[in-house]
């Protein structure tokens, strides 16, 4: 059992953080990045071509992320591979011991920094989920026998400010039903919005980790609101970044300030979720920054 299904299984404050891996083949930063969340998470997300730029696979990263100690969560999602791809990819991830899988759809590629890449599809998230179960029956999704059969804690996201959020409570029952234990949820600034979630999803047989990613600046701020579907910071939380750099000139000195106060505001919504017990852990998106993971998880006392 990995330690991350052994933590919600002993009703303990769950903590994953997201490590991104590189554009090459330097894993120096990400490595030194590890050894900062050792022992203060108990697994981390490697991202599988997030926003559908091409970097190294997320399974070579979840190895490296073991040989630092770390306890990984493969991520996979349907935009790159067809069934037979992904279903090598989970086999793969068997082999190496990796404990944990989310699936997703992923971002289309016209997005990303390849958009004349053909994007697959094969497999939506229910498919990608169903496939991790089947093999874990010791077949592949073409009824043959496997040599050994790989077995993982099994997650996949969602969206609690979702308009209507009614959509995304019945995903989360069709993804349950496919075999999801965990969901991880995209970034969330207000307390109401958890409230209001947690209310509707009290009856449903999974863990949720409420997704938390540090504020940097106020144009940071604004730019989520604008263009992340299911994102909203709040005005108040925008003016205290405002607020914490008033007065200084120096540019460098002014972003710390705010940074420092992101990761303040992080660490206070967090103590707050903790403590009106709204999700059973969180899921800490840092997006390059992965090196202040440990500040934050200092400012909510864990």
């Amino acid at each position: 059992m990995g330690l991350l299904k052994q933590a919600f299984e002993n009703g303990e404050f769950a903590v994953t953080s997201e490590m991104a891996p590189p554009k090459g083949i330097d894993f120096a930063h990400l490595r030194h990045c590890a050894q900062l969340i050792k022992g203060r998470v108990h697994a981390a997300n490697v991202t599988d071509f997030q926003s559908a730029v091409m970097r190294a696979t997320s399974l070579a990263t979840c190895k490296v992320l073991q040989e630092e100690g770390i306890e990984p969560v493969i991520q996979i999602t349907g935009r790159d591979r067809n069934r037979i791809a992904i279903q090598g990819e989970m086999l793969s991830a068997g082999l190496f011991g990796i404990p944990n899988m989310l699936a997703l759809t992923g971002d289309h590629t016209v997005v990303g920094d390849h958009p004349n890449a053909k994007a697959v599809y094969d497999l939506d998230v229910i498919g990608i989920l169903q496939a991790a179960e089947i093999l874990k029956s010791g077949k592949d999704m073409a009824g043959n026998e496997l040599q050994g059969t790989p077995d993982f804690f099994l997650g996949a996201s969602v969206t609690p400010r979702f308009d209507p959020v009614d959509a995304q409570i019945f995903k989360m029952e069709k993804k349950i039903a496919a075999g999801a234990k965990f969901f991880q949820t995209q970034a969330v600034f207000d307390i109401e919005t958890m409230r209001d979630f947690r209310e509707k999803t009290k009856h449903m047989d999974c863990k949720i980790m409420a997704g938390i990613i540090p504020l940097k600046s106020p144009g940071m701020a604004k730019f989520m609101n604008s263009n992340v579907p299911g994102i909203f910071v709040p005005d108040e939380l925008i003016d205290r970044l405002k607020a914490s750099a008033e007065g200084i000139e120096d540019k460098k000195e002014k972003n710390k300030a705010m940074l420092m106060e992101g990761i303040k505001i992080s660490g206070e919504f967090i103590k707050q979720l903790r403590e009106e017990g709204l999700c059973d852990g969180v899921h800490i998106m840092a997006i390059g920054a992965e090196e202040n993971v440990p500040l934050i998880l200092d400012a909510a006392g864990l």
